[in-house]
């Protein structure tokens, strides 16, 4: 049987190397820069948040 290549991109290996608390650190850091001159509400982010869980309850069914 011939070897397989797995086509690995960098940030998903960066990621993946780091622990659970360091990935939700990097991802607040990066919503932080990317929203930074946005005037967001709790009320967008809760919405945001509740759309999401609902597509991913979707997709495990």
């Amino acid at each position: 049987m011939p070897a397989r290549t797995v086509k690995i991109q960098p940030e998903e290996y960066i990621l993946s190397a780091l622990s659970k608390e360091d990935r939700l650190d990097a991802a607040l850091a990066l919503a932080g820069e990317a929203f930074k001159d946005n005037e967001l509400t709790m009320k967008d982010v809760e919405s945001a948040v509740k759309a999401i869980r609902k597509k991913v309850n979707v997709k495990k069914r």
